[in-house]
């Protein structure tokens, strides 16, 4: 299981995941994202004029014309421009691959839901394991309906599609589980009453 997570890891963040740009090694990049095309925003030093100056690379493309500052804050907005000025240090904003603070509240739902998702499995497997025979407890349906619901809000958050609906059958899937074990409890109390 670790060899699985680790290699899904480094296929998500190592350095095949990105594109490749030739960009000048004093030039501070930022990740940009046109429609479906990856690519970087290259931000560097003039020597000869002193000025900042651009360049935009794409996937696939040549890299653009040089752009003036007024030119990419005009085009990209000023977030952008200042991102694209500023060296970044964060590593935590990189590694979750996020721009701010408020952010990491959202990757710590997102992760909150898959430890609920994935304890399941693990509380399943421990039961059934003591009663030596396959058991599905009511615990694994609640731990599946909160892990997914809360999936389906992170994925909802991160404009995940193929995520959205994965989690968006599981959420019904789920709470019908549940509905049918109380409805089978009440039948049973209501046969066993006096």
């Amino acid at each position: 299981m670790a060899v699985v997570l680790l290699l899904g890891l480094w296929l998500a963040l190592g350095p095949a995941s990105r594109p490749s740009f030739n960009t000048r090694e004093e030039a501070i990049t930022q990740d940009i994202r046109l429609g479906d095309n990856r690519g970087v925003l290259e931000s560097f030093q003039d020597a000869s004029s002193g000025t900042r100056q651009f360049r935009v690379f794409m996937r696939g493309h040549e890299p653009t014309r040089t752009y003036s500052e007024g030119d990419v804050r005009e085009l990209f907005g000023e977030s952008v421009y200042q991102n694209a000025i500023t060296p970044r240090s964060n590593w935590v904003f990189h590694l979750l691959n996020i721009t701010s603070w408020s952010n990491v509240v959202w990757v710590g739902i997102g992760f909150f839901g898959q430890l609920a998702f994935s304890g399941r499995m693990i509380l399943q497997w421990i039961t059934s394991e003591r009663r030596r025979e396959s058991v599905i407890t009511e615990s694994f349906w609640w731990f599946s309906l909160v892990g997914s619901v809360t999936l389906f809000t992170y994925f909802v958050w991160r404009q995940d599609p193929v995520a959205i609906l994965g989690q968006a059958s599981g959420v019904v899937i789920y709470a019908r589980n549940i509905r049918l074990i109380y409805k089978r409890r009440r039948r049973e109390m209501r046969r066993t009453a006096p």
